[in-house]
């Protein structure tokens, strides 16, 4: 026995007789604890179009309707201060090129000067043995060596330090430049655009929206059913959903949600007993191929049933006789 989900206070009670015609008409004899409908709405992922950053947006080249491909422009913004601060810091970068350049050829200079001095304290070494120089020259040529030595340890750590803010400047540098990219806002898939939100010229803060996408390889129908009926369906359990603009063109689908718990139908759904208590929502969700090939037709908001099979998947989905002006039969 079927029960059946038609359209509420959004449908009138003439749509949903004939709606309900319309199945009676075409179900076969012996099928009705097969099939179960239930009346629901499509359901589109929505993508947020959003500025990470706060700006002047200086085109829009999309218009509502639009069908744009993954890493289409949505919208451009002004980048002219990150442009400069990007010529800032590569000039910084090559500042601490140079700097780093000039540290690594005076620590050559004081190696050499290192060397040399400690030639000349070793051979004051000598000369003392042979007492033909005094302590305090053997101490200057000591101090003498220590010095530059330490004039090497001191342009090392200048070559470090301008290593460091070379690598500082690197990192500038990439950030701005994924800043600027940022601000060059792109579709993250194929889809249509829904809203364009604002116009060129347009001030916005960070997180600003510019447009919704509608992702339409991505989209389902929700539906409400009882206890006894979604206590039998499985994620993955096959589906079939028909709307109200193409009644001839049932849509394969697959229940791809059962809510763990039930909860109050909800106004706008309606049941054989008027309402049952509590139900469970369910999700009918078209394969990728199915929905995007069916685009033009599958719009949010548009009503239709959704219809789930309760038995044994051997069953195969009734078919429609041509006497029901609904040609063809449920794709298996």
């Amino acid at each position: 026995m079927y029960r059946s989900f038609a359209m509420g206070s959004l449908v009138s009670a003439l749509t949903i007789s004939a709606a309900w015609g319309t199945w009676t008409a075409f179900k076969p004899t012996g099928a009705a604890d097969d099939v179960i409908k239930a009346n629901g709405r499509i359901e589109v992922a929505r993508i947020e179009i959003a500025s990470k950053f706060p700006g002047r947006v200086l085109d829009v080249p999309v218009q509502e309707g639009d069908m744009v491909k993954a890493g289409d422009v949505i919208a451009k913004m002004d980048t002219s201060d990150l442009e400069a601060q990007l010529v800032g810091v590569q000039a910084m970068r090559q500042r601490a090129v140079q700097a780093m350049a000039r540290a690594q050829g005076e620590t050559q200079v004081h190696r050499i000067q290192a060397s040399v001095a400690q030639m000349e304290f070793s051979n004051a070494m000598d000369l003392r043995k042979q007492v033909l120089v005094s302590d305090s020259e053997v101490k200057r040529r000591q101090a003498q060596r220590d010095g530059e030595q330490t004039g090497v340890n001191i342009a090392t750590a200048a070559v470090g330090e301008a290593s460091a803010a070379r690598d500082e400047a690197d990192a500038g540098i990439k950030r701005l430049k994924i800043a600027i990219a940022d601000h060059t806002l792109r579709a993250p898939v194929a889809g249509r655009i829904e809203y364009r939100v604002v116009e060129p010229s347009s001030v916005i803060p960070a997180g600003g929206r510019v447009a919704t996408l509608l992702d339409t390889a991505h989209v389902h129908m929700t539906i409400f059913l009882p206890t006894k009926v979604a206590g039998q369906l499985r994620v993955g359990d096959e589906a079939r959903i028909v709307l109200d603009a193409a009644p001839q063109m049932p849509l394969p689908a697959k229940v791809s949600f059962v809510a763990a718990e039930a909860q109050f139908t909800p106004k706008h759904v309606e049941t054989p007993s008027e309402r049952e208590k509590l139900t469970y929502r369910v999700k009918l969700s078209l394969a990728e191929d199915v929905a995007v090939a069916n685009a033009g037709l599958l719009k949010a908001g548009l009503t239709g049933n959704g219809f789930v099979r309760v038995r044994s998947p051997e069953n195969s989905w009734p078919q429609q006789p041509s006497s029901s002006g609904l040609p063809g039969s449920f794709p298996n």
